[in-house]
């Protein structure tokens, strides 16, 4: 039984006799929040850029006690516990080079994870076997396998999982799905994603000395050993053994938030095709442009393409937009009404009435969150499911690698969302997962 369920189970069981309990203020929270005793013990795998800026976020949350962190990388660990023991003015905060350690050793209630893609399947299905809630950035995985593996861990383990899609506690992102879900553009029959343009070229650059403090053959893990040659934190992102590009990078974003406002947050489409302009005989292998695109079975299409290559001259709707200045990235709805797209920069709407609308108080009304990391927390606390949970992550990254394997084979595929099996091609159907480098493996769930 896990520490806060006990604590939950002991007082209900206690009977209908209240005792009041007084905690004396050197065992208060800091500023006289939570007491030790009811936080969330947490700590950290993969303290980069974007790990340090969740750890601080979750640093903030006075019902946290942030205790340890874990990363291949000791600059890495040493400027986190830094960090770490100015918060708490103290030296308690303890550092890991291997996660495996740092799961065994710490008692913790909750782990976030800020890895390279092909580093989050395992680690996160061996925290969730050890029943810790997991806030987990995306994309959810680098192959559908992996992230089926991951949904079907935190379903059996019965943990909080959060996917670091935070757009889905932005206001407008809420209120732009809103609008189309209550049909305020008509029946919507299209949708177009934007995402970003990735032309990154690196040549191919002779092997290099490790820098010192990092764990070069821990950081490959489950992805194909070769000698270190520049590639780490950042650049890791354009190398298809580690990531996607650009294209599973932002699919967690833009086609998240389009799957929302379609209200098939929890399906994939039946058909998908893609072609991918790659780099050849460079390191950097990843598709700098793109376009994908796919069917649902409610007859709906969707259309994936990096914001320029592609869009500027397609003729799929973005040349009609580009007057007012929502041209490029983002999530864009056409209805039998008009159209509505949202990126990060603002909202726009054929009908600019639309964007006025109200919400009226029978209507559909969508999960409602301000803040990412405080909604992890209290679902944490209360056993709901999260905002972005580990299947809406799942389907979410889907899309893209779905796209990701047409552009592969060529080909253009059928899809059995409920089975996840490809239904007109055995080899996309071997492309689901990618192969690890012994001994690494999935683990049993």
């Amino acid at each position: 039984m896990k520490r806060r369920d006990f604590i939950k189970r002991t007082a209900i069981a206690s009977g209908a006799i209240a005792i009041p309990i007084i905690i004396p203020p050197g065992c208060r929270g800091k500023n006289g929040t939570t007491p030790p005793s009811d936080r969330i013990i947490m700590g950290g795998i993969g303290l980069g850029g974007m790990g340090t800026g969740d750890m601080k976020n979750f640093l903030n949350n006075k019902a946290v006690q942030y205790v340890a962190v874990c990363d291949v990388d000791k600059s890495h660990r040493d400027a986190s516990t830094e960090i770490i023991n100015k918060v708490y003015e103290n030296t308690d905060s303890r550092s890991y080079n291997d996660y495996r350690e740092f799961l065994d050793k710490e008692k913790l209630d909750a782990v976030h994870m800020a890895l390279p893609d092909h580093w989050h399947a395992i680690p996160a299905i061996e925290a969730a076997n050890k029943g810790l809630n997991i806030y987990g950035q995306k994309p959810l995985a680098r192959s559908i396998a992996e992230g089926r593996a991951i949904v079907n861990a935190v379903t059996k383990n019965k943990i909080t999982w959060q996917t670091g899609s935070q757009q889905r506690s932005e206001a407008r992102f809420l209120r732009a799905c809103e609008l189309v879900r209550n049909g305020r553009i008509g029946k919507v029959h299209r949708v177009e994603v934007g995402l970003p343009d990735g032309g990154h070229k690196a040549g191919q650059p002779e092997p290099q000395p490790v820098p010192n403090g990092v764990d070069w053959d821990m950081w490959l893990g489950p992805a194909p050993k070769v000698p270190y040659r520049g590639v780490l934190h950042g650049n890791w992102r354009w190398m298809l053994d580690y990531s996607g590009g650009q294209l599973t990078d932002w699919a967690g974003h833009h086609i998240d938030i389009a799957h929302w406002g379609l209200d098939l947050e929890r399906t994939g489409p039946v058909e998908i095709e893609g072609v991918g302009e790659y780099n050849i005989n460079d390191m950097f292998n990843v598709p700098y442009a793109y376009d994908i695109k796919c069917k649902y079975a409610n007859g709906i299409e969707m259309r994936i393409a990096n914001q320029s290559k592609y869009n500027s001259r397609s003729g799929i709707g973005w040349d009609e937009r580009e007057k007012t200045g929502s041209f490029g990235m983002g999530a864009v709805w056409y209805g039998d009404e008009g159209w509505l797209q949202v990126n990060r920069s603002g909202m726009w709407s054929d009908n600019p009435s639309v964007l006025e609308s109200e919400i009226k108080p029978n209507e559909i009304r969508l999960y409602k969150s301000e803040n990412h990391y405080n909604n992890f927390i209290d679902c944490v606390k209360s056993g709901k499911e999260t905002i972005a949970p580990a299947e809406v992550g799942l389907r979410s990254i889907s899309v893209a690698l779905l796209g990701e394997i047409a552009m592969t084979t060529g080909e253009k595929l059928q899809w059995n969302p409920k089975t996840e099996k490809f239904l007109n091609s055995d080899r996309a159907n071997q492309l689901l997962m990618k192969p690890y480098t012994k001994p690494w493996k999935l683990p049993r769930i």
